[in-house]
């Protein structure tokens, strides 16, 4: 996974990659958006090397919060300053890239307060980010493929009455992904993942010391290997690129 943190992400750019470990390959998924030294979306497709892009984050949301996109350095969304991401976001998918929002981060302001807060959050995602209307959708006219749950913060509550409203949506072609810590189970996110709705799970395997093998049963179409791809890109965690093409792929 690519660009996140789960401190000031503003301030700290970060590149993980997340390898998609599944019967039939997966592919690489990145973040992108939290630092404006990244290079622009457009660039970053344009590289071919992923198969899915996180933006990150919306930010504020819930709790009877006016959600709030945050794109660090890449655009103000203040009076729609961020609709003219739309074209590099059709860019993408003309390239045949799954282009996700994922909604938290470390440095969030978030929560969901009852099942009808979740509710009220899953209806604004899909009018505002996926095929709903909206009159002030973010980031333009463009359709996501999906929503990236990368909560890791806030309360535990109510997350898994959000993954069923949104999952109300997938007969319209629209996925649920999640991006947990490796613990298992996630302490925030712990109740959503035994729903079983989510397509996609990238595991953070990086700044959990303790993570570790479990036998914990996550109901998941693909589970992702979630990796720093630098020493400075997280915490602790960090796997030299041969050390990860020689033991640690073969063995998964």
């Amino acid at each position: 996974m690519a660009f996140k943190s789960e401190i000031a992400v503003v301030f700290l750019c970060l590149e993980l990659l997340a390898l998609a470990v599944s019967s039939n390959a997966g592919g690489i998924a990145i973040y992108w958006g939290q630092n404006g030294n990244e290079g622009t979306l457009v660039e970053t497709c344009a590289t071919r090397n992923y198969d899915y892009v996180n933006i990150a984050f919306l930010a504020t949301f819930g709790n009877g919060q006016t959600p709030v996109i945050n794109l660090a350095g890449h655009c103000d969304p203040s009076n729609n300053g961020c609709t003219s991401i739309s074209s590099a976001v059709k860019s993408c998918q003309a390239k045949g890239i799954k282009v996700i929002l994922s909604i938290g981060g470390g440095a969030g302001s978030y929560s969901l307060t009852s099942s009808d807060d979740a509710r009220q959050v899953a209806t604004y995602l899909w009018n505002n980010f996926l095929g709903g209307q909206s009159s002030s959708r973010p980031l333009g006219d463009a359709v996501l493929d999906g929503i990236d749950f990368d909560i890791e913060g806030g309360s535990n509550l109510y997350w898994d009455d959000l993954a069923r409203y949104l999952s109300d949506y997938n007969n319209q072609g629209k996925k649920v992904y999640l991006a947990p810590q490796c613990p298992f189970p996630d302490a925030w996110v712990g109740d959503a993942l035994k729903t079983g709705l989510f397509d996609y799970v990238w595991v953070q395997f990086y700044n959990n010391p303790p993570c570790q093998y479990t036998p914990g049963n996550i109901p998941a179409t693909k589970t992702f290997l979630g990796l720093p791809a630098a020493p400075a890109a997280a915490g602790s965690g960090f796997i030299p690129t041969t050390d990860l093409t020689s033991q640690v792929l073969p063995a998964i």
